[in-house]
């Protein structure tokens, strides 16, 4: 088997040690940071979010898969930059104000960093202006925000007014997530987009790159 499909093969079950192995001895025989992160780890991380949309593998397999994966990027980082490859999009992501839940949060956040984006992650119970604030730092392409309570799903829409306040909502792309959401919701508060779960919001989002 060729080492990035070996490399791609290991993500997708989750063996961490043997993706940082795998990645060292990809580089050291040659291949490209580029390739690396694309033939192998994005490969993997996309039947990994194929799986997890078909009920084939759930939350914990994800999670595992995304360690993986990291632990790959770990090595991987440092290459890219030197060789000048870029991020396919910059995705700043966070929980709302009030809500302190993180899983379904830190999978996209995974899921995103695992099909190339570079991801900012914000956090739980981040305010409209820290929002705001990023997007001025970053300039992301993409906001993406998620809530698990009703009572605090309502300040995705505060927080998409604080950007349009801001004079940046045209810069930007905001995908919204989480249980008590629904597509309707995400029209109602002016979102782009709306993502039942992290394999959808990467899909979402791409084709938002598009």
């Amino acid at each position: 088997m060729a080492i990035l499909d070996e490399l791609a093969e290991n993500i997708i079950k989750g063996q961490a040690p043997a993706v940082e192995q795998l990645t060292e001895k990809a580089l050291a025989e040659g291949e490209s940071p580029e390739s690396v992160l694309r033939k192998g780890l994005i490969k993997g991380m996309d039947v990994v979010g194929a799986k997890f949309k078909a009920n084939e593998f759930y939350v914990p397999e994800v999670l595992i898969a995304a360690r993986a994966m990291k632990a790959g990027m770990k090595i991987l980082r440092p290459r890219l930059a030197e060789s000048g490859v870029q991020p396919v999009g910059r995705f700043i992501v966070g929980t709302v104000k009030g809500d302190l839940h993180d899983i379904g949060k830190n999978l996209v956040a995974m899921m995103m960093e695992g099909a190339g984006f570079e991801v900012i992650d914000l956090g739980v119970d981040v305010t409209p202006e820290k929002f705001v604030a990023s997007i001025k730092e970053t300039n992301a392409q993409f906001v993406g925000m998620s809530a698990l309570l009703t009572t605090t799903m309502v300040k995705m829409k505060d927080t998409i007014e604080a950007i349009n306040s801001s004079g940046m909502r045209n810069s930007v792309k905001i995908v919204v997530g989480g249980a008590p959401l629904t597509q309707k919701f995400a029209d109602e508060i002016g979102a782009d987009g709306y993502a039942p779960d992290a394999a959808s919001a990467v899909e979402l989002v791409k084709n938002l790159l598009n």
